[in-house]
């Protein structure tokens, strides 16, 4: 009966300095990003029969059956999936607010008034020089402006296409990390504080990985991990140990093309979704900017071509290019803006030519135009923004939910301190008095 005495004595201090040793662990990773409380499943070890069973009761002791992570499944999921449509709001603002900056502060609005005011002048005194040269300057500026806001709405695309890339080869590392858990967790044993460590980190990095691309997450019964884009029908990121690079090219209009070991991918979620939404965005902006540029072309070098330069010979087109970011004044001299109808004398004062220029800008809607691209961009940001804290709101309860279950509880850890704590001394008196007894029966004469 000793005997049992201390074996049943010396499991119960075995494992609760185990317990202890999860408590220690909670504690200690109270604070950790991605730690998942830890609690002691504890089963009673089962006796074979024999002196150490008593009627239903087993006196052979306690273990360890297993480390149980508290958190379930679907709030683990729930967390990714609203975690990954957050990240997808957030690039995409980012990326409009700076399309939104860049036309703003480009002044194009400005610069096209001017123009027009400009032109108004000269109306007042076609011949005068100055004037002229003027609204030629004007037209110089504006034309310039028109390249300036293209440009800087390349470089706002370009700097969305940077972060693209960045996030897609931080999606390839995530994806090659959780390969090589993917072998540890097969050969993990299930249950232990190794597998619990190696769960911690999976669920982290597919959380980092959601945050990048919308994914679907299969969970084996080994706790290794099957990812898919998208979801459950998508191509396969990770099977196994094997994981799929993701690729990113440009289109020729800037907008964002993703391949996935040969096939074609459309993020609808995470930061890459977003990037590519913004671009998507960027592109309509930008044709809609060349479309405004050569109204103003189209009207201007019309109005030229139907009226005579101040000395009254033909007078040239007053814009080259293509679209906002070549457009370019096509003449040096004031002399030569079509102020008065084709055929008329040198130094005419006719100025109805002029009017059918300011006529045609006005027709063509060119700064009604660009105020309402500049009203739908920042229209655009201001829905998104709302959009973006609506589900940073959702986002932040499944973080909450989730930190109910997984989150540490300091109060509660300081009572299972002292709970193991004592189940340890016990323990450990248990086995004194055991050898008190065995002592004592071994001095009996």
């Amino acid at each position: 009966m000793a005997s049992d005495l201390i074996s049943i004595a010396q499991s119960g201090a075995r494992t609760a300095r185990q317990a202890l040793d999860v408590t220690a662990s909670n504690i200690t990773n109270a604070s950790s990003q991605g730690y998942v409380r830890r609690t002691v499943q504890l089963n009673e070890v089962v006796a074979s029969g024999g002196l150490s069973a008593v009627g239903n009761l087993s006196l052979s002791g306690v273990r360890l059956n297993a480390v149980i992570r508290n958190a379930d499944a679907f709030r683990l999921s729930e967390v990714r999936r609203t975690g990954s449509d957050l990240a997808r709001a957030d690039a995409e603002l980012s990326g409009l607010s700076n399309i939104e900056s860049a036309l703003e502060q480009s002044g194009l609005y400005d610069a096209l008034v001017d123009f027009e005011a400009a032109l108004n002048q000269l109306a007042s005194d076609p011949v005068d020089r100055s004037l002229r040269a003027a609204a030629l300057e004007a037209a110089r500026g504006m034309a310039s402006t028109f390249n300036l806001a293209d440009a800087a709405l390349a470089a706002a695309g370009d700097g969305v296409t940077f972060e693209a890339g960045a996030d897609v080869a931080q999606a390839n590392l995530l994806t090659g990390e959780l390969a090589v858990l993917n072998t540890k967790l097969a050969r993990s044993a299930a249950g232990s504080s190794d597998q619990a460590a190696l769960l911690d980190r999976r669920d982290y990095l597919l959380g980092e990985l959601s945050g990048k691309i919308g994914i679907h997450a299969e969970i084996a019964p080994d706790q290794t991990v099957t990812i898919r884009a998208g979801d459950a029908s998508g191509p396969l990121m990770l099977d196994g140990s094997t994981a799929t690079p993701l690729s990113v090219t440009s289109a020729a209009d800037g907008t964002l093309l993703f391949d996935l070991g040969g096939s074609a991918v459309v993020p609808a979620a995470g930061s890459l979704a977003g990037h590519a939404q913004a671009l998507d965005e960027l592109a309509d902006v930008r044709l809609r900017l060349d479309t405004l540029a050569m109204d103003v072309v189209t009207a201007a070098n019309t109005a030229q071509a139907a009226g005579a330069a101040l000395d009254g010979s033909a007078a040239p087109a007053m814009f080259a290019g293509t679209g906002a970011g070549d457009m370019a004044l096509a003449i040096s001299d004031g002399s030569l803006i079509a102020t008065a109808p084709a055929g008329s004398p040198a130094n005419s004062r006719d100025g109805s030519n002029l009017a059918a220029l300011s006529a045609a800008l006005t027709g063509s809607g060119v700064a009604s135009g660009l105020n309402g691209l500049l009203f739908d961009v920042s229209a655009m940001v201001n829905g998104k923004t709302v959009t973006r804290d609506t589900l940073a709101a959702i986002a932040d309860n499944a973080n909450i939910a989730l930190q109910a279950q997984a989150g540490v509880d300091l109060d509660e850890e300081a009572v299972n301190l002292v709970r193991f704590q004592q189940a340890f001394q016990a323990s450990g008196r248990v086995m004194q008095v055991a050898s008190d007894i065995f002592d004592t029966i071994l001095g009996i004469r």
